[in-house]
């Protein structure tokens, strides 16, 4: 174990505060997937949902050691050929999202022959992310106008955020949040980042009055996450949001300051989505307002270890690549926990790393481990550059052996073609005579 953390490349702070985030969701993942245990008449196992939650952070922490090891420049022009294919996946998902535990959203599509779901918004979230940082980060050598980033920039932004909206309108705004951020970082004008959150937000009310104009035109989760805004905004009560903010500070009042101990929650049984979208009200119910503060204070400790990655990255790309990834990470953590208290309107955000869910785990893994590569050392970088050579040096010389031997045993064979035939010969040259 020594040997494997001694291995572990990057800011080890950033490795540490990840695994702890990981290792305590153990609990109350397996505490609150009760209520999934016995939907559907189900058998009330939760075993296997831990035991689903377990292999979807092995393949998240697979996930991030492997990204790690790449290059992080290599994603600048992997982000140009990966982001059409995100808008594929999300335009397919539009047309052909599929329904989870009977939810009302249609965000997530089918695998192939793989029995898995996934949720292209979290894939495109990201590599549209790192799309506008490799785009800014040319902002060190040319001057852009704002007509030629218009169309390089701006326009792909809005194709991607059109396609996520329609379903996901909080994953939307998250993402226009953090482009913006990332404009401003990137030194891009603010008069031209004005204007384009002016089109932003005229865009989202020109999209609403079409949906109350139109409402059969649109998928049904549309109406969805206006419903929960006009609950929100309103003195109108929704029974059914109403329920789940109850539930959820019903916990949060019972755990009181130590809570009611690990796998003790009541509320567990009654909360919708008691394992994703509101765990952090279970984990108050069962750990109190300490194991709470403990949470913020590990995402906390996170973002500071985010903010000195990005001053300490050798590159602008490096330093927008840390903003871009990491601070959507922490605003998504503090979102969740702003639902459960009832601060913010329900959005169906995960709490990172901590939620059960695949799609949510993989993609954030993978995010971690693109920021892990920029916080390399330079004598990290050159003993990987070191190993890869010397892996490159050891392969050459196994195909060199080989194709010696291959010369070797062909020579023998013509040899031996060789004594046959001219053995062959005298006696073909009798039976002619």
């Amino acid at each position: 174990m020594k040997e494997f953390v001694q291995n572990l490349k990057g800011d080890k702070v950033i490795w540490s505060f990840v695994a702890l985030l990981a290792l305590f969701s153990f609990m109350p993942v397996y505490s609150a997937s009760s209520n999934l245990a016995y939907l559907k008449n189900g058998s009330g196992n939760t075993l296997v949902y831990l035991i689903k939650h377990f292999v979807h952070l092995v393949m998240g922490f697979t996930i991030m050691y492997q990204v790690q090891k790449v290059p992080y420049h290599y994603f600048r022009s992997l982000s140009r050929v990966l982001l059409p294919l995100a808008w594929v996946l999300l335009f397919y998902t539009l047309l052909k999202g599929t329904v989870i535990d009977g939810a009302n959203a249609s965000r997530w599509i089918q695998v192939p022959f793989l029995g898995i779901t996934f949720q292209p918004s979290a894939f495109a979230s990201m590599t549209l992310l790192i799309f506008v940082a490799r785009y800014l980060s040319k902002t060190e050598v040319e001057d852009m106008t704002f007509q030629n980033s218009f169309v390089s920039l701006w326009i792909p932004v809005f194709i991607t955020l059109g396609l996520i909206f329609p379903a996901n309108f909080s994953t939307a705004a998250l993402i226009f949040s953090m482009v913006l951020m990332l404009a401003f970082i990137g030194n891009y004008p603010i008069k031209n980042i004005g204007i384009i959150l002016g089109m932003g937000l005229g865009f989202a009310l020109f999209f609403v009055v079409l949906v109350k104009a139109f409402p059969d035109a649109f998928p049904n989760r549309v109406d969805t996450w206006m419903s929960r805004i006009d609950n929100f905004t309103s003195d109108k009560s929704d029974p059914d949001e109403d329920y789940q903010i109850e539930k959820a500070k019903t916990a949060i009042a019972t755990g009181g300051v130590y809570g009611l101990g690990p796998g003790k929650s009541i509320q567990k049984n009654f909360l919708p989505q008691s394992s994703s979208d509101f765990i952090f009200a279970i984990i108050i119910e069962e750990f109190g307002l300490f194991g709470g503060f403990v949470i913020i204070f590990l995402y906390l400790m996170l973002f500071i270890r985010f903010v000195i990655a990005s001053y300490k990255a050798p590159t602008m790309f490096g330093k927008l690549i840390v903003v871009g990834l990491g601070f959507p990470i922490i605003f998504q953590a503090f979102i969740n926990m702003g639902v459960a208290v009832e601060l913010l309107p329900t959005t169906g955000q995960t709490l990172p790393l901590i939620s059960s869910g695949g799609t949510s785990i993989w993609m954030t893994c993978a995010a971690i481990g693109i920021i892990i590569n920029v916080t390399k050392k330079e004598e990290e970088i050159a003993q990987e550059t070191i190993e890869k050579q010397q892996r490159e040096e050891a392969l050459q010389k196994l195909i060199d052996k080989q194709l010696a031997e291959d010369k070797e045993a062909t020579e023998s064979v013509e040899e031996n073609y060789s004594i046959t035939d001219s053995a062959v010969n005298p006696m073909n040259a009798v039976l002619n005579k």
